[in-house]
């Protein structure tokens, strides 16, 4: 699984140009391409600068020597990111890594999206994932109730390592919900987002412009 996850994040940081600005995702594919990067920067001399999605991607383009950036000051030429889910009209599940809010603000604003993942990521249709969703701590009861008149399965995630919820990057919780299979995540995307409290949602719909699988055969570009 750890090749397959190489393989496609090293396929898409072939696909960087130089002087690009880009999207740098968060997780354990992403982590590849962020590594490839920073070795093309090394070895090629390409200028690049990367605007991180989290604390981890930021670290890790310190550590290769990328320069970093935020959306304030350049717009994202290619973001390339990773996902829980895609189905096959490359609608995703994301926030495994409790990082798909500003995934989302900086993925929606590229100029071309990415998607790597391994084999095991492709589904027919999304929802075998519990879907994450953020909210501000205030509002988990009536945020919880409304997910449940919804048909949702409900759970606070909870800290690893740490007594307690986990804290997101924008210092929120994670709410993850089963609602078993998701037939329409375009409208079922905007629904969750229009509940008080919730910040963002981990449904992704109608934004990516390619996807690279790693599989035992090789890499896949769909």
């Amino acid at each position: 699984m750890s090749q397959m996850k190489k393989d496609c994040g090293y396929a898409a940081a072939e696909l960087v140009k130089d002087g690009q600005i880009l999207g740098l995702g968060t997780g354990s594919t992403t982590h590849y391409f962020i590594e490839k990067v920073g070795m093309r920067v090394r070895d090629e001399g390409i200028e690049v600068m990367g605007i991180p999605t989290s604390y981890q991607s930021f670290l890790l383009a310190k550590k290769w020597n990328i320069p970093v950036t935020t959306l304030d000051e350049h717009e994202v030429d290619l973001a390339v990111d990773g996902a829980d889910e895609i189905d096959p009209n490359f609608n995703l599940i994301k926030g495994g890594g409790a990082a798909h809010t500003l995934e989302k603000i900086v993925d929606y604003s590229a100029k071309e999206l990415v998607i790597i993942a391994d084999e095991s990521k492709l589904v027919d249709v999304l929802g075998a994932f519990p879907l994450p969703v953020e909210i501000i701590p205030e509002s988990v009861s009536p945020v919880t109730k409304a997910l449940e008149d919804m048909g949702g399965k409900v759970e606070i995630r909870m800290g690893q390592f740490k007594d307690g919820p986990v804290i997101t990057d924008n210092g929120n919780f994670v709410l993850d919900v089963a609602f078993g299979k998701i037939e329409n995540p375009i409208h079922m995307e905007k629904d969750l987002n229009a509940i008080p409290g919730v910040v963002e949602n981990g449904l992704f719909t109608e934004m990516v412009d390619k996807v690279i699988i790693g599989s035992k055969d090789g890499v896949k570009y769909l």
